[in-house]
This record gives structure tokens, C-alpha cells and sequence, in this order.
């Protein structure tokens, strides 16, 4: 169950992340899960700043990518040098080799540099030279993007999407939360004054605990319902892929076990669906993505277990 650590970290999120409370435990439900996230939003609401609250709070090695349109995969993963002492090449790592990663405004980079990024997200480890490196455990990537219609963004490949667990958008802060953001203290000086909530070892042992939570056969039933209903409708271009399915019931576990439970309800799912799917399903011709109406009708086309 939740320790009250973990409630710790969530209290003092909220005091950075003003107003986003639902926000900030979809994230942290992410990174129990072992998933990435990818925050899309326009700029200026606090994408980084969640990214930078989560790595503080949680006592993570951080380390931030600003992609650029000129950004090569080697600035991420790291390059082979020549050492003249020992005659051969020493491989020098990148930025990737962190617990907690920030790739920030992927989509402004090539699609070349963004799969730059697969390797790493989904095996938890990066090729270079003929030679395998492992990333250090826990390993967690934020990616923040700006919306695809904004100038000079390179839309996602399909394939680095898939590898994403999450979507969440921050939004604009209610009224409330804006004035006391606009007369409250810098946030980035307010998150220097906290001292991590979890260690490391703390935020490994939450995630093996999710892996406990009990998810019944009827509510494995409904999920595989949930994705033979996106694979047979008419408007999408495809549907979810078994990782897909996989990721749901993870996420899944993770919410569950933040409420204090030992098994999953089906409100689990539907609630964390529409952040699930919403990145990876497209229309049928024009490609778009799918907008909330489609998910909530694909949802209600399946019966509750």
C-alpha cells in the first residue's frame, strides 16, 4: 500500500504544481507503472516544472535534453572518442543515462534524433558501436511537446508514441490557483527548498508492489474488449497493440495501489483509458488524432464486467 511517503511527495507536488492534483497522480502512477509520459501542452504552463518536481521529489538523477531542430542522436545516447593513451575508443555517455529524463519539446527535433530515444525506452538500454550499455534502474523519460500545429514541430513517429504509457495535458490553471501562483514565491526557488519525499529504492519497491494488484478475470476480459473495439471501428486507421493492453493494466495496478487497494475496478481502467489511448489512435484518411468524443464512445460501446 501507498507509504505515507508517497503521500508526502503529493503534498508537496501540489504546493509547486498548483491546481493539478489529478495531473500530478496520473504522472506518478506512470512512473510506478514503468512507464514514459508525455505532457503536450502549450508552452508556459508547467510542463518542465513537473518534470523538474518529480525528479526533486523522488531523489532522482536528472537530466535535461533541449531538443532542437539540429539535435543529433549522438548529443543523446553519447559518442565513442579516440583515447591516445590506450589506443582505442572510449565510449562517452550521453544524457540518457539518468534515472529521470527530460526530453523537452521533442517534437522540434527530426524524427532520426526522437527514435534516437527508442532503444533506450524500451529495452532500458542503448547500442552504440557494437556495444550494449544498461541505463541505470529506475529509468524514466518526460517528454513535453508543443502542439503539432505550432511552427517548426516534427509530428511523433507512431512507433516512439507506442513507447509513451501516458498522455496528460496540464491545461490552464482555474482562477484560483493562477492568483496564488501570480503572489506566491518562485517555483523553481520553493522546489530547491524540498528535500526528496522517496528514495530511489523506495520508488523500486512501490513498483514491484504493483506488480501484486489483483486484476480479476472478468476485468482482463473487459480490456481485451476495450482493444478489439478499437481494432474493428470503422473511423480508426488501427487500433491498440497488445502493448497497449499491457500498459493499461499496469497503469491500472499502479492507480490502484495509490487508493490504497490490492486489486483493480473497472473505473481504474476507464478513468486512465482515454490517457492511454488517446496518443495512439488515429482517424481513418486524414490521420488526425482522436478527439474525447471518440474515446468516450468507444468506451461506452463496451459493456461494464
Amino acid at each position: 500500500m501507498p507509504t505515507a511517503r508517497l503521500n508526502r511527495l503529493l503534498e508537496a507536488a501540489n504546493q509547486i504544481i498548483l491546481g493539478k492534483d489529478h495531473e500530478i497522480r496520473l504522472a506518478l502512477a506512470c512512473v510506478i507503472a514503468r512507464g514514459h509520459l508525455l505532457i503536450e501542452d502549450v508552452p508556459g504552463v508547467g510542463k518542465t516544472t513537473l518534470a523538474h518536481t518529480l525528479a526533486q521529489l523522488m531523489g532522482l538523477q536528472f537530466q535535461r535534453i533541449q531538443f532542437t531542430s539540429d539535435l543529433l542522436p549522438a548529443d543523446i545516447i553519447g559518442v565513442s572518442i579516440f583515447d591516445r593513451d590506450t589506443s582505442s575508443f572510449r565510449f562517452h555517455p550521453g544524457p540518457v543515462f539518468a534515472q529521470l529524463v527530460l526530453a523537452d519539446e521533442i517534437n522540434r527535433a527530426s524524427p532520426k534524433t526522437q527514435s534516437a530515444l527508442l532503444e533506450a525506452m524500451g529495452e532500458r538500454q542503448v547500442t552504440a558501436d557494437g556495444n550494449t550499455f544498461d541505463l541505470p534502474e529506475p529509468f524514466f523519460v518526460i517528454a513535453t511537446q508543443n502542439p503539432a500545429h505550432q511552427v517548426g514541430t516534427f509530428p511523433l513517429p507512431e512507433s516512439q508514441l507506442d513507447r509513451f504509457l501516458l498522455r496528460i495535458r496540464l491545461g490552464y490553471p482555474d482562477p484560483l490557483a493562477e492568483r496564488a501562483l501570480l503572489m506566491g514565491e518562485d517555483r523553481r526557488s520553493l522546489l530547491e527548498r524540498h528535500t526528496p519525499a522517496l528514495e530511489p529504492d523506495d520508488l523500486i519497491a512501490l513498483q514491484h508492489a504493483a506488480r501484486s494488484v489483483h486484476v480479476a478475470e472478468r476485468l482482463i476480459d473487459y480490456v481485451q474488449a476495450l482493444l478489439s473495439a478499437t481494432r474493428h471501428d470503422a473511423e480508426l486507421s488501427a487500433g491498440l497493440s497488445p502493448r497497449a493492453g499491457l500498459g493499461l493494466l499496469s497503469v491500472a495496478r499502479a492507480w490502484a495501489l495509490m487508493q490504497g487497494r490490492d486489486h483493480v475496478l473497472p473505473e481504474d481502467v476507464q478513468g486512465l483509458f482515454p490517457h492511454l489511448a488517446g496518443h495512439r489512435l488515429h482517424l481513418a484518411g486524414d490521420g488526425r488524432p482522436v478527439t474525447g468524443a471518440t474515446l468516450t464512445r468507444l468506451l461506452h460501446a463496451v459493456a461494464l464486467p
